[in-house]
């Protein structure tokens, strides 16, 4: 049987190109866009800020997530998709830090239908590649907001598994909108990157441990272990990529806003402040 052609002619463990950008959305404290290829997210992040008494907590941050699908209002899956994400992100923030008040994340689909945007069914209208694009931004956003201090960072990534292809287990990363219909199970793996966590097994150079926090990973065949942990192990390697983008971002974003502050004519020590500021930020 002849192997799986990807889109683009990339390798069964390969991601689409990673697209990351800062935003600086009016009114909010921290912004990002995240994009595999084509499906792209965006994400703010507001706090923390007053919270109505009614949704208040004496000892911890209030965290609510808002996703919104590309065309309409948002229904049913996206607020169950909200719900998932919240429990995704509030292991991985210290909201203690801040009780009685609120921080409020509005995750917004960046592509249509055909992409998956909330507009079927929590299965069909949210793919996992979307549904890892959502996550990765709300990541960046919180990074860029540096307002609530983090455990460490999340990062997702889907995988498929074909049909055609049992035999040679099938596993694809990132899958695109043009293989979906050509896969028999998906999934979004999410991982938390933090260099608290305790070592187990070998590290990629440069890249801090990380834990599975979540997954909804599912196949139409019998469930199984072994594939299960193979489907995690290649969603580890793509979320590493996906961690080493955003450490990239970071980087060239502080390097941007640094120039901007030259051009302006201000005092260089600003910038200098920046750059010890940036230092001091684990990633």
């Amino acid at each position: 049987m002849a192997a799986h052609t990807r889109p683009g002619g990339r390798r069964p463990d390969e991601t689409r190109q990673i697209t990351i950008t800062y935003e600086g959305l009016d009114r909010v404290d921290g912004s990002a866009r995240f994009g595999f290829g084509p499906t792209k997210s965006l994400a703010s992040v507001s706090g923390p800020i007053e919270v109505r008494i009614a949704h208040e907590h004496p000892s911890q941050a209030t965290l609510d997530i808002q996703v919104r699908p590309l065309p309409g209002i948002p229904g049913t899956d996206a607020k169950a998709l909200a719900t998932t994400l919240k429990s995704i992100f509030a292991p991985s923030l210290f909201l203690s830090h801040h009780p009685r008040t609120l921080v409020q994340v509005v995750a917004q689909a960046l592509c249509g239908s055909e992409s998956g945007s909330g507009t079927g069914s929590a299965g069909r209208g949210w793919n996992a590649s979307l549904v890892a694009s959502l996550v990765n931004a709300t990541a960046a956003a919180l990074i860029n907001a540096a307002s609530v201090p983090m455990r460490g960072v999340v990062c997702a990534v889907a995988v498929g598994k074909l049909r055609s292809e049992p035999e040679q287990g099938g596993l694809l990363l990132d899958p695109e909108e043009a293989e979906l219909g050509k896969l028999a199970g998906s999934g979004c793996f999410a991982f938390l990157f933090s260099s608290s966590l305790p070592a187990s097994g070998s590290a990629s150079s440069g890249v801090p441990q990380c834990s599975l926090l979540w997954t909804n990973y599912t196949t139409t065949a019998p469930f199984d272990v072994t594939e299960l942990g193979k489907a995690r192990e290649l969603a580890k390697k793509g979320a590493r990529e996906g961690w080493l983008a955003l450490k990239e971002s970071i980087g060239s974003h502080s390097a941007t806003a640094v120039l901007k502050t030259e051009l302006k004519g201000e005092p260089s020590s600003q910038s200098i402040t920046m750059e010890v500021d940036d230092e001091k930020v684990e990633i």
